[in-house]
């Protein structure tokens, strides 16, 4: 794999913006990696990181990258701040920068894939809540998006953590429930509108605190008949579980099998 850190200015920010990228690379000398590309243009999971975190996280508490390798998967992780992936009522429109422009400038920047089944969203915490947004907002753009822990109940979340900076980002959250912003309803939207349905994969430990309001987004896409994989296990919020969870993120996402251009194990 190739790993580069990417900054490059935001027209939609109107400030630089940054992002960690790793891309296939088809190896047969590299010790203990087995390394494969499919295709000219790479299938892509746009990984997304939590309200504590940055463009980092992901590189530094996991091996993303070498569990990425043997899929032949390039993986775009961006900055977005504590903006939840929306355009904040006070702040930057960070939902534009990263549905519209992200994919935009990563395509013109590197040989990522444009078409849909090869388009994948995955996060943690607000990171999750950001990849089902991506994915159940666009369904037309993204086959598949996974929740790890993820914020899935934004509007009941908001209620007890700090209401003044969920204000600055979503306004009146009064008005939260049933909006663009709440997962409840863009999956209800899916459900009724969508003709090529996103596949939907979510997992939450069972002693996370955001744990209820996974189960009750997992209970709504079941009514609505989505195509849902939701595991959980005994866990709490933290890193030892979403570095395994990412493995079955990566191994559940439905990347096609596309001939392989090249690959190999050096078993030296």
């Amino acid at each position: 794999m190739a790993f580069i850190d990417c900054h490059f200015f935001s027209e939609t920010l109107g400030v630089s913006a940054s992002m960690y990228v790793i891309l296939p690379q088809a190896t047969s000398g590299q010790i203990g990696m087995e390394s494969r590309m499919v295709g000219l243009k790479h299938p892509t999971l746009y990984l997304l990181h939590g309200l504590s975190d940055d463009h980092t996280i992901w590189m530094r508490r996991t091996s993303i990258e070498r569990y990425a390798a043997q899929y032949g998967l390039a993986v775009v992780m961006p900055a977005v701040n504590r903006s939840f992936y929306t355009d904040m009522v006070q702040g930057y429109k960070y939902w534009t920068f990263i549905s519209e422009e992200l994919p935009a400038v990563a395509r013109s920047f590197f040989p990522l894939s444009a078409e849909r089944e090869d388009n994948f969203a995955a996060g943690l915490s607000m990171g999750g809540y950001g990849a089902l947004k991506l994915a159940l907002t666009y369904p037309d753009r993204f086959a598949a998006g996974a929740s790890l822990s993820g914020v899935t109940d934004v509007a009941e979340m908001v209620t007890k953590r700090d209401p003044d900076e969920f204000t600055r980002v979503f306004g009146d959250l009064t008005q939260l429930a049933g909006s663009r912003n709440d997962l409840f309803r863009l999956a209800g939207d899916v459900a009724a509108e969508a003709s090529d349905m996103p596949k939907l994969y979510q997992c939450c430990g069972t002693e996370d605190f955001l744990y209820e309001g996974n189960v009750r987004f997992r209970d709504h896409c079941r009514r609505l008949q989505l195509e849902l994989t939701y595991e959980e296990e005994p866990g709490t919020h933290e890193w030892g579980y979403w570095d395994r969870k990412i493995q079955s993120v990566l191994a559940w996402l439905p990347i096609r099998q596309h001939e392989s251009l090249s690959s190999g194990r050096d078993d030296t």
